[in-house]
Parts: structure tokens; C-alpha cells; sequence
């Protein structure tokens, strides 16, 4: 079939677009478990079960998987492995980055097939050397876990954007850990502190490669209880910069809690999710 250098040039004007949309809508959407953590509580793989079965192509674990034992985290791989569903990341406590704790973590994480070992929480700090010891510690793991091909994350909350002695405590991780260090965004806890979550990701390119879908509401009766979208988010400009600049390798969707049950509200975060980020 022949084709004229005029259409030739008008096809390969729109191949970059097309490349560019490709590859935005072959990032892998997962959910945050604790948005169904009462199922996880009672039946953990058929909760797991339930979320493959509403089209999430990943999970993350959060800190009970620390618990399991070996045959228990191997039957969750098997498990995921059957689904066709990824565990990129878990989310861990403080202790489990411990001498005594990372080697269990890191072997437990790799059965699971992780890429990243997130901090998921820690208690506000008042001072900034007490949150430069936390960079410290990130990057003494980071050194720990590349024998296990794993990097370790962070995962803010509200305290890490609200200013100790004129500096904002996610400035002072940023700066203060390698490069290989992921800084996990969590959408809805920035927004409630302040924050500009684009600014951020524009202002620290190659750190963010994963992202929490968690919306927030201003009005003071919703907060975190609106479903995806509900919110005050830019998802627009959040995909566009997590996607052009942050790096994003995969997205996670995270509900506290909303007016239906958690599997429903799963599902439906999901499918706002799809119709959102294809337009």
C-alpha cells in the first residue's frame, strides 16, 4: 500500500503523541490495602481476590504483612502471581528499618516481588536534625537493601509540609537522601497541609515514582471521606507533572474511608480513576 509524503508527515506529527499516551496509560493503577483493611483483617486472600477482580493490576501491603510467615507470604505470591496482580511496594514501620528487623523485611519483600520498602509513617518532630536523622536512616537502608535489588521509600503525611524553624521537614528529606531514595507522594495529606503537590514534583524530577491517589475535601464535613475525585485535586496537572517530570512508575489508589463499603468505594475510586486519567 503506498502513502503519500503528505500523509507521511501528518502521521508522524501525531507518533510522538501517541507514544506519549502509550506509555501514560500503561502505568499500573494498584490499591493502598489499607483502603480495605477490615477484609484484609478477616480473609486476606480473598480480599486480595476481590480488588484483582475489580481491575487493580497492584497492591501494597501495609505494615501486618510483617507478621506473616514465610509459607504465608509465599502463598500471597503464589496468589498474586495467579491474578497477574504486582506488589511493587509495602508500606512499613520505623522498626522494621531497624538492624534487627531489615534483613526479615527485605527477604519478605523480595518473596513478594517488591521493587520498593516505603517508611509509611512517622511522628511529627520538632526540630530538624531529628528529621535529618530520618534521612540518615533511609539512606543507611538504602546501602543495606541494594543487596536484595530493593530501594527504600518514604511516604509523607501532614507533619512533613508544615515548617520547623522555617523549613519544611519534606525539603530536608529530599535534599538529605540518595537520589535512589523514592519520595512516595500521598496527594491528600499534602493538600490538607498547604501544600502544592505539583510544585512538589516539578521541584524534585526522578523522586517520585509513585504517587498516592488520595483525595481531600476543604469542607469541613468531608475531608478524607470523599471518593476519588470528590475532592479539591488537580488530578489533570498531578498526572501531567507526576507523568512528565516525577517519573511515576505506578499509581495507587488510598481511601480512609468513604459513605459506601470499602470494596464499593474501591470500585468506584477505580473507575473515576480510568475515566480521569484517559481524558
Amino acid at each position: 500500500m503506498r502513502i503519500s509524503r503528505r500523509s507521511f508527515v501528518a502521521l508522524s506529527a501525531t507518533l510522538p503523541w501517541a507514544l506519549r499516551a502509550s506509555a501514560a496509560t500503561s502505568i499500573p493503577i494498584g490499591l493502598e490495602l489499607y483502603s480495605v483493611r477490615e477484609g484484609l483483617k478477616k480473609d486476606p486472600e480473598a480480599t486480595v481476590r476481590a480488588v484483582a477482580q475489580l481491575g487493580y493490576q497492584c497492591v501494597e501491603f501495609y505494615a501486618p504483612y510483617f507478621e506473616w510467615t514465610e509459607a504465608q507470604t509465599r502463598q500471597m505470591r503464589k496468589l498474586l502471581d495467579d491474578l497477574g496482580v504486582k506488589c511493587y511496594s509495602t508500606h512499613n514501620e520505623e522498626t522494621y528499618f531497624s538492624p534487627e528487623n531489615i534483613s526479615r523485611a527485605a527477604d519478605m519483600n523480595s518473596i513478594l516481588g517488591c521493587k520498593y520498602m516505603v517508611w509509611g509513617w512517622s511522628d511529627p518532630k520538632d526540630n530538624l536534625d531529628a528529621w535529618k536523622a530520618i534521612a540518615d536512616k533511609l539512606n543507611s537502608a538504602a546501602e543495606t537493601l541494594a543487596s536484595s535489588k530493593l530501594k527504600p521509600g518514604y511516604h509523607n503525611h501532614q507533619a512533613e509540609w508544615k515548617p520547623v524553624d522555617g523549613v519544611r521537614p519534606m525539603e530536608i528529606l529530599a535534599k538529605n537522601t540518595k537520589p535512589t531514595v523514592m519520595l512516595q507522594l500521598d496527594i491528600g495529606t499534602c493538600l490538607e497541609a498547604g501544600s502544592d503537590p505539583v510544585a512538589w514534583i516539578r521541584a524534585n524530577p526522578g523522586r517520585i515514582h509513585s504517587v498516592h491517589l488520595k483525595d481531600w475535601s476543604s469542607d469541613p464535613g468531608k475531608g478524607y471521606k470523599v471518593l476519588f475525585g470528590e475532592g479539591d485535586a488537580n488530578w489533570k496537572a498531578i498526572f501531567a507533572a507526576a507523568e512528565s517530570v516525577g517519573e511515576v512508575e505506578y499509581y495507587l489508589l488510598e481511601q480512609e474511608g468513604s459513605r459506601f463499603d470499602e470494596l464499593e468505594t474501591a470500585k468506584r475510586c477505580l473507575q473515576t480513576y480510568r475515566s480521569t486519567h484517559s481524558a
